[in-house]
């Protein structure tokens, strides 16, 4: 009463064929691949067309300040 064996996901892979139907069952898989590449392109970093890091690229609307506490007197 532990594993499956070959037969009982033979017999779940029927029945899920017979309920979804097989065209639906491939635009599914379809569609999990898309979806599976777009989150691999969006990890991805971007890279730069000059060949350079994204680090090294600055943005010139970016303002770098430095926070401070104000200190109680």
């Amino acid at each position: 009463m532990g594993s499956f064996s070959i037969w009982h996901w033979v017999i779940v892979l029927v029945i899920v064929m017979l309920v979804f139907g097989t065209k639906k069952l491939g635009n599914i898989g379809s569609d999990l691949g898309k979806a599976v590449k777009g989150f691999k392109d969006g990890v991805k970093p971007p890279e730069d067309e000059k060949g350079g890091s994204p680090s090294q690229v600055t943005d010139k609307a970016t303002i770098d300040v430095e926070a401070r506490e104000k200190s109680k007197s």
